[in-house]
């Protein structure tokens, strides 16, 4: 099609762009991008360098593999080693590069020969598939370790203590689950805070002294007319880490509290999901905006209903017990694994003590890796196939014998499942759970990271949804000091809390996203084939009556 042929101002532009031989565009962005890193150094020195090795690594990708390619990466390398010598840069930078270069190089499918010990010889098959998150799990795992020695980022500051990466990997946990209802299945669901608050509020039941209550320990004498002190009415321990004596209350052991608040909230998701998932699209939207919108009002006025004391209404519910083996388990482990999270611990290992951050966020990972596992088998498997067909076409799927409200059931069900186990871990982590955090917005922050990563693409959504929670917890604030201490006209400096715009930053992200890359991030090819595919739907009706005369 001719650049005169395109229908809007971007495609026209585009087509003329695409026409240009190919040396002059070369030319123009690296003019374009060297005048950028220019005019950012003269602001901020690093801010410079930084865009400097954006640029720099984009051009990587586009060069040939042998030689270009390897050497800029080589020159590259020895660049930062220079200034990390010279104490200019950090020693962090190249270690970092100097991994994400070799894991570029890994082939899409390879064999390795590993010896065996009667002089033979084994081949182990490697592909990139498995060997790039088998790596970042190993950099996500060593992160206390070097968390505190890594490079300050231009604008957005430090990287995240450990504590934040908790709840990062959290938020985390529960976009993966949300990819399962809207990237696989496509069922717009705007009400997942409703199950992020009922895993909270299992963990909060089942691991706290709110149900309690108070009984005379003198028979039949009532509370009123009781003259000694009241002892609990219902005490119930199974597990309990940390519970002073005589405290009432259910006190279940964290990690059986984990699955039963994810079996719980499964089953409220199968029990709202039964009424409104016969509904499609906007309808669906907005049913299950309702029903994200009722569960924080009943946590908040949920301490007088009809007399009982159900969720302790504003203040919450707090404090939690705190997750942990036992004296039994970590002493037959030699303290590997902790009796306690909270006075844990008194090792050191290379030089790092370890902190109840640590354990935390260890845990952490390996509830993220066991909920990317399923949402991997999920996919593959025969459910995930009819979740796709409904998703591209839902009559076809019918018409091809799909059972939809079944199918779409166990969509919602998986979804709540890994955001009830989510809520009931952020909750222990926290030890409090308050009807404060489970707002309307947390549905939709979350389905941001959703699309921003990349709908139906697991690693896509990870990725935004890391991004994302970091923008929240640290990198707006870190931006906005940037700002005030660089930004300044004369005497005059903005003074902005730049957090306080979060809402309108984050709708600019997405904006930005759904214009210039409406498949995300790192969009499933699946997805970013539906949105370039060729085909003549973007021509005038007109010309197409004419191309058919």
């Amino acid at each position: 099609m001719a650049g005169g042929d395109e229908v809007g101002f971007r495609n026209r532009m585009r087509a003329r762009w695409a026409s240009r031989p190919a040396a002059r565009r070369a030319a123009v962005v690296v003019a374009v991008e060297a005048a950028a890193s220019v005019g950012f150094y003269r602001l901020d020195h690093s801010l410079g360098y930084g865009a400097a090795v954006v640029f720099t690594i984009l051009w990587m990708r586009k060069v040939p593999a042998l030689p270009w390619r390897l050497g800029l990466q080589c020159a590259f390398l020895t660049l930062f080693a220079l200034g990390s010598a010279f104490g200019s840069a950090s020693l962090s930078i190249v270690i970092i590069f100097g991994l994400a270069f070799a894991l570029s190089w890994i082939p899409h499918h390879t064999k390795l020969r590993v010896p065996l010990g009667g002089g033979g010889r084994r081949s182990l098959p490697i592909t990139r598939s498995w060997a790039l998150p088998v790596a970042a799990l190993l950099i996500a795992v060593s992160y206390p370790f070097y968390a505190t020695r890594l490079f300050t980022i231009p604008i957005f500051g430090a990287f995240p203590d450990v504590g934040t990466g908790v709840v990062i990997v959290v938020f985390v946990m529960m976009a993966v689950g949300l990819n399962i209802v809207v990237g696989y299945a496509g069922l717009l669901d705007l009400g997942y805070v409703a199950f992020y608050a009922t895993g909270a509020y299992t963990a909060a039941w089942l691991a706290s002294a709110q149900f309690a209550g108070q009984k005379c320990p003198t028979p039949g004498v009532s509370i009123a007319d009781c003259t000694v002190a009241a002892v609990p009415r219902h005490s119930f321990s199974l597990g309990g880490i940390g519970v002073p004596m005589g405290t009432g209350g259910f006190h279940v052991s964290i990690f059986l509290v984990l699955l039963i608040a994810g079996l719980i909230t499964a089953a409220f998701g199968i029990v709202i999901g039964l009424p409104t998932l016969r509904l499609r699209g906007d309808y669906l939207a907005i049913v299950t905006l309702g029903f994200g919108e009722i569960l924080p009002q009943v946590a908040r006025n949920g301490d007088n209903l009809g007399g009982f004391n159900l969720t302790n209404g504003p203040n919450g519910i707090t404090p939690l017990d705190s997750p942990g083996f036992g004296n039994h388990l970590s002493n037959l482990t030699s303290g590997v694994l902790p009796s306690n999270y909270l006075t844990c611990c008194k090792t050191s290992l290379f030089g790092h003590h370890i902190g109840s951050a640590d354990i935390f966020f260890w845990t952490a990972l390996v509830l993220l890796v066991f909920t990317v596992f399923c949402s991997l088998r999920l996919r593959e498997s025969r459910l995930g196939r009819a979740w796709v067909a409904i998703r591209e076409d839902e009559t076809a799927a019918a018409a091809m014998g799909i059972p939809l409200m079944r199918t779409k059931t166990w969509a919602y069900a998986s979804g709540a499942f890994f955001g009830g186990i989510a809520g009931a871990y952020y909750a222990s982590f926290k030890s409090a759970t308050f009807p404060g955090d489970f707002f309307f917005n947390i549905s939709v922050f979350i389905l941001c990271m959703v699309i921003l990563g990349g709908m139906g693409n697991i690693w896509g959504v990870i990725v935004g949804a890391a991004f994302l929670e970091y923008l929240d917890r640290e990198g707006l604030a870190n931006t906005g000091d940037w700002i005030n201490r660089h930004i300044h006209v004369g005497g005059w400096h903005p003074n902005l809390d730049v957090p306080l715009y979060s809402s309108g930053i984050y709708g600019v992200i997405i904006v930005a996203v759904m214009l210039f890359r409406p498949e995300g991030l790192l969009p499933s090819k699946r997805r970013a084939a539906e949105l370039h595919d060729v085909e003549p739907h973007d021509k005038p009706l007109y010309d197409l009556q004419h191309e058919g005369a």
